[in-house]
Formats: structure tokens, sequence, C-alpha cells
């Protein structure tokens, strides 16, 4: 099982990406559990608060390279099996609280950014890898970075692809709290449960109207990303990037 979903407190769904073994890195499998994960919390009246978090030392290591189809349509991989439950997180009418237990990486930074409240560790960072491998960010991430840090910021880590650690992310806005590491479900899980005693209409609706004010632009941002991508991984170097990842070493990207 690639996704659990429990209920550790009234009211309050706890979603745990399970792939400890590969950092919960995202195959399809998880991708589409947590598709199905995600709905079910959204559409059950009883849920008043959602918490999303990776089982181990890691939030999401990303996608998993080792599972990539280099022939893939990854235009449409990304429409029909990520936007789904990214979507979903954006705009189900009751909190869904990040806890960032470890590493969030990727597609993974994508799915933390896309819930609406963050708790990190102190050891734990966010990285947007997908320059690495030759490839642009996706999940809605060119929008969540741009729309939280502005242009400047958003291009210098998109492209450098660097670590931002607990403090600094604490500091430019990307999270809302940042804890002990050993204390960051037992603070998101309490942090859930007082969502969850609030009045559920008055929440569904503060959310939807922020979420309007501020997310003009994402849709068309998806689809761009998604065209964007599919001429990426395309390229040499993209192949360039995955090889030399397993190969542990830095790549030379040549620009075709």
């Amino acid at each position: 099982m690639t996704v659990k979903y429990e209920t550790p407190k009234d009211g309050v769904v706890q979603i745990t990406l399970n792939r400890p073994e590969k950092l919960n890195a995202f195959n399809r499998q998880m991708r589409l559990d947590l598709t199905d994960a995600t709905r079910r919390a959204s559409a059950d009246d009883a849920v008043r608060a959602v918490l999303i978090v990776g089982k181990g030392r890691a939030f999401s290591a990303g996608a998993d390279v080792g599972e990539v189809d280099m022939d893939i349509n990854v235009e449409d991989m990304l429409n029909t099996e990520y936007h789904g439950f990214l979507s979903t997180v954006r705009t189900m009418p009751k909190p869904v609280i990040a806890a960032v237990n470890g590493p969030a990486a990727g597609i993974g930074m994508s799915l933390a950014l896309t819930c609406d409240l963050k708790v990190m560790g102190e050891g734990a960072y966010l990285m947007s890898a997908f320059a690495n491998i030759g490839l642009v960010p996706d999940g809605g991430l060119s929008y969540l970075l741009t729309e939280q840090l502005g242009y400047a910021r958003a291009y210098q880590l998109a492209v450098e692809a660097e670590k931002i650690d607990a403090a600094r992310a604490l500091d430019w806005g990307l999270v809302n709290r940042v804890v002990a590491a050993d204390g960051v479900l037992e603070n998101a899980l309490d942090w859930a449960q007082s969502l969850a005693e609030r009045a559920p209409i008055a929440l569904g609706l503060t959310k939807r109207v922020l979420r309007a004010a501020a997310q003009d632009g994402l849709s068309n941002a998806m689809t761009f990303e998604s065209m964007a991508q599919r001429t990426a991984i395309a390229t040499e170097d993209c192949a360039e990037g995955v090889r030399a990842l397993f190969e542990k070493r830095k790549p030379v990207f040549k620009g075709r």
C-alpha cells in the first residue's frame, strides 16, 4: 500500500506517503493512490481537516526516476496522474496541513506548498530539483514559487536547484511553523485537531475566497508546465541528467 489513510483524531484524516524505502518518491501507483485518498477525504463530510505526511525520513523525494519511461507522454501523465491530487488538495473545502518531516523535493515540494498550511522539521528542506536532470518545475510549482517569492527569487531557486532549509523556508513564508524534527507529526496533528473543531463551512468558504483571490493564473501555469515538460523530457540533457544521477557523478549538459 503506497498511501495509508487513517483517522488518528476525530474529524482528522492522516494521509501517509508510504514508500519509505524510496524516500516516498512517486511511482504511478502512489500517484493513483494519493488521488483516491485526497478525493475520499474531500468528499467525506465527517472529515474536518487533512494531514499529509511522509513515512520514514522524507516527506517525498519527488518522482521515482528509476521508473521514468522516457517514451511516455509526460504531458498526459501530469494532467491525469499528478494534477488530480494536487487540484483536490487545493480545492477541497477543508484545511490541508503538510507535515514536512524530511526532504520535500521536486513534485514533493509541489505537494507540500500546495497544502494550505505547513509544519516543517528543523532538519528538513525544500528543493526544486528539476533542473538537476534537465527538466522544468511542474505540479504547479512555477506558479506557487512565483506567487509566494516573486519572479527573481523563484527563478533562482528553480534553475539552481538549491536546498531551502527550514529556517529560510520560514523566513520566506513558504512554511508556517518550524519545530523539532521529532515533533513534526505531533504538532501537525494537534493543529489539525484544533482546526477540525472550528466551523467547517466557514473554514471551507475562507479557503475558497482566499484561493480565488490568488490563483487566477494557476490553471494556465499547470497547462504550460505540462507542455514545457513534454519538450524537456525528450532532450539529451534530461537523459544525461538521469544517467548522472544513477552513476553518482556531475551531469554534463549540452543544451540539446
